[in-house]
């Protein structure tokens, strides 16, 4: 094991049920279409692009040519991970002129990449 924990520190001694946390912990579990949905929610932020896309827009709206010049990728490296975070209700995205703007698409958004962040400089 890694990071000094060892089999005994997280194994049961002696292997007893309890009911009452079993029945409650099973009544409190997401049906598997909500498991599923919320894995492809959390593996669009396990990649470094996206998560940077999302944090930028946590502050702001922005065009992809802005993103992309940020970020100094290519815009349409860019324009392929929005298009992903779209398809998953992460980003939504509106026209304005000849832009088109990426904004987060709602608060749970937020506070899932803010949470995460205050979480990861905690530790």
């Amino acid at each position: 094991m890694s990071g000094g924990v060892t089999v005994k520190e997280i194994l049961c001694e002696e292997a007893v049920l309890h009911e009452k946390n079993i029945q409650q912990a099973r009544g409190d579990m997401p049906d598997e279409v909500t498991v599923e949905r919320s894995v492809r929610f959390f593996k669009a932020f396990g990649d470094k692009t996206r998560l940077k896309i999302l944090c930028l827009l946590r502050d702001s709206d922005l065009c992809v040519c802005d993103i992309a010049y940020i970020l100094q990728m290519d815009q349409t490296a860019v324009s392929h991970q929005l298009k992903i975070l779209r398809e998953l209700y992460i980003v939504r995205s509106r026209r304005e002129g000849k832009s088109i703007i990426y904004s987060l698409d709602d608060e749970h958004v937020f506070t899932v990449i803010d949470q995460s962040i205050a979480h990861m400089k905690h530790n």
